[in-house]
């Protein structure tokens, strides 16, 4: 599959396009009956960003995002887009476009015919239709392609018709439900970096729903943990990965050992941890002295074959060798610990007894709502 051109060469359609419009959610409350889906939800996504509402099935996520498409209407609160109340407007009265999951590309039109569709419904005369559409597909380097069905396309491919068509009518807000779902792990890698190119590129304000953690770290500038039909946190990905609010988004993001500590003093911004027979200096996040849950992540704990004093005693239970890293369990006295080591060949054998410390820089927080 062809990478995307570069899209500032592309000078018209960026002159074209309006503004970036602003989204924001203020006290959103979705019910279906006794069954509250949203629960009081409020953020902002700025203008020219892209957000990832990130959450495990049935949290919210994708109906908050249909409610921003205006295919769900909310029961409290209030939308606004580009500052515009847009609450008890339909999805036509919105200027945003979705792209499915599914893709949704009509089987029986061509890609040409389905990029220019919208535009058709809308009143535009066939040729300019077709020009729009052809602007869009040579923006997102399917040029050639234009009279093919989508059955004759690849997935990542019909995932392009998808954007394509989705950014024909140039909406104030372009929305993502799961868009990489249905690609293998190879090429799912090469879309989200296609359309985070092109979103920068094309300074588009998009929501982005996803179940998968580490599709949203790589495409998004700030991130919506929803868990239970609220917001967990909102953050940046580095802060939600290496500054958990609770114990749901420490396990949620990336792999986490959750272990327990005991924060003994505190010095400024920073308090003295023990870990078993471990002493450790972190940030002490406004929590108080006592006992403490930590998030530390598994290149965060380091294993030493040679027993050493004043590191944990522990031992290897399983070995795990992945090309460019080896994943281990490891039974310790603090409690089994999933561990990785970067670039290493030869896994320690199961059974091998290992010393256990931790590099605190790579990933040890504690954890303030624990």
């Amino acid at each position: 599959m062809n990478t995307m051109p570069s899209v500032s060469s592309l000078s018209r359609p960026m002159a074209a396009r309006k503004q970036a419009a602003s989204v924001e959610f203020r006290n959103v409350t979705k019910r279906y009956g006794n069954v509250t889906a949203v629960d009081s939800v409020s953020f902002t996504i700025e203008p020219g960003r892209l957000v990832t509402l990130l959450g495990p099935s049935g949290c919210g996520k994708t109906t908050t995002l249909r409610m921003i498409a205006g295919l769900e209407m909310a029961s409290e609160g209030q939308i606004l887009i580009g500052g515009r109340d847009v609450t008890n407007l339909s999805a036509a009265d919105r200027d945003v476009s979705m792209v499915f999951q599914s893709y949704a590309l009509f089987p029986h039109m061509s890609v040409l015919e389905n990029v220019a569709y919208g535009p058709s419904v809308q009143g535009v005369p066939k040729k300019d239709a077709y020009a729009m559409a052809m602007e869009k597909l040579e923006l997102i380097g399917l040029k050639g392609l234009e009279k093919r069905a989508p059955s004759e396309l690849s997935g990542g491919q019909q995932q392009r018709v998808a954007v394509a068509r989705a950014l024909v009518l140039e909406p104030q807000v372009l929305l993502f439900d799961e868009p990489l779902s249905n690609l293998d792990a190879k090429l799912r890698r090469r879309v989200r970096e296609d359309i985070r190119e092109l979103q920068q590129s094309l300074n588009l304000t998009v929501a982005y729903v996803t179940h998968d953690q580490e599709e949203a770290l790589a495409v998004s500038d700030h991130i919506i943990v929803m868990s239970n039909a609220r917001i967990a946190q909102t953050g940046t990905p580095r802060e939600l990965y290496e500054e958990p609010a609770n114990l749901f988004v420490a396990d949620f993001i990336g792999d986490a050992n959750i272990i327990a500590g005991d924060l003994v003093s505190v010095a400024g911004a920073m308090g003295q941890v023990r870990i078993g027979s471990l002493g450790l200096e972190l940030p002490h996040r406004g929590v108080g002295q006592g006992a403490v849950k930590l998030a530390v992540r598994p290149d965060a704990i380091l294993l030493d074959e040679t027993v050493r004093t004043g590191a944990l005693a522990g031992s290897v239970r399983k070995a795990s060798y992945l090309g460019t890293q080896v994943e281990y369990d490891v039974e310790s006295p603090i409690g089994s610990l999933f561990v990785v080591q970067h670039g290493r060949k030869e896994p320690i054998a199961p059974g091998t007894p290992v010393s256990i410390s931790f590099a605190p820089q790579r990933g040890v927080a504690i954890i303030p709502d624990a």
